[in-house]
């Protein structure tokens, strides 16, 4: 029996919605993260990073969300429905399960952090001087950084109703985490291919089953 410890508004929602794709029986263990937004201290107890997803499948241990689509799509997908065949997009789905975390996740990761200077737990005295910092840094450089890669995403999703392809893939699924937060909290403006991708994700009844078990992937602005 294939068990996923989810963490509410994490990384474990890919692996819950490819689960759903694939009509996989699961059990799921939740966790809430603590008022800091960190994961608790019980999820070290089943993996020595503490993070979310992890999934056990017979004895095995997976963690890291790219790695457990891909072992998911090698073990529990016999026809390929969520891997391309042809060999353009091949490519295509390798680059965006890599991209997602690889390029697009670090720069959000950024503009959360450098959007929070001004907050909690930043120390009350310099909380003035973290923002005007965060400001400045999100204006010089990291908002043009995720326009860039807005753009990119905007451009391809122009020339194709998935991301690796005709179909829906694993690299969709991978892709959900950043673009969601890309959509809520980049600042580029109108993406409307993105939007519209993001609404055929939402139209599935396999993402709204998802969903429903481990609760809305919504970032704040």
């Amino acid at each position: 029996m294939l068990t996923l410890h989810h963490l509410n508004l994490s990384r474990s929602q890919r692996v819950l919605w490819a689960l759903e794709e694939l009509h996989l029986p699961y059990d799921i263990v939740r966790y809430q993260r603590e008022p800091t937004m960190l994961a608790p201290e019980a999820l070290k107890k089943v993996h020595p990073l503490g993070k979310s997803p992890v999934l056990e499948d017979n004895g095995q241990v997976l963690a890291e969300s790219g790695a457990i689509l891909e072992y998911l799509q090698e073990n529990y997908d016999p026809d390929a429905r969520l891997k391309p065949q042809a060999a353009a997009d091949k490519i295509q789905y390798r680059f965006w399960l890599h991209y997602a975390e690889g390029s697009l996740m670090p720069l959000l990761l950024m503009k959360l952090v450098f959007a929070s200077l001004g907050k909690r737990p930043v120390p009350v005295g310099l909380r003035t001087v973290g923002k005007m910092l965060g400001q400045g840094i999100q204006k010089a450089w990291l908002n043009k950084q995720l326009a860039t890669h807005a753009q990119f995403i905007e451009a391809h999703l122009a020339r194709h109703p998935w991301f690796a392809g005709e179909q829906l893939s694993m690299a969709d699924i991978q892709m959900s985490y950043p673009a969601f937060a890309l959509l809520a909290r980049g600042g580029q403006g109108e993406l409307p291919q993105l939007e519209r991708w993001k609404q055929a994700v939402e139209s599935l009844p396999a993402w709204q089953k998802a969903v429903a078990q481990g609760g809305p992937l919504d970032f704040p602005g």
